[in-house]
């Protein structure tokens, strides 16, 4: 017989600031400078301009894609 496992459903949950800065490499204090000039990755904004900010792993990944580099 045999047995086929399921995949579980992967949840990533939002990163905060800090850890999205940590994920790529940067200091928090980068992205939040590029957030307040409309520029880097996708972020969501919990409250008002001083709520909590946070990423989404894909929206991280997507604007990492979207910046990389060919050397010559």
């Amino acid at each position: 017989m045999h047995v086929t496992a399921l995949a579980a459903p992967v949840v990533s949950r939002p990163l905060s600031r800090r850890e999205a800065a940590e994920f790529l490499g940067l200091h928090p204090t980068t992205l939040a400078k590029w957030a307040q000039a409309g520029r880097g990755p996708r972020y969501a904004r919990l409250g008002d301009r001083k709520g909590r900010t946070l990423y989404e792993v894909d929206d991280l990944l997507a604007w990492l894609e979207e910046h990389k580099r060919c050397r010559p």
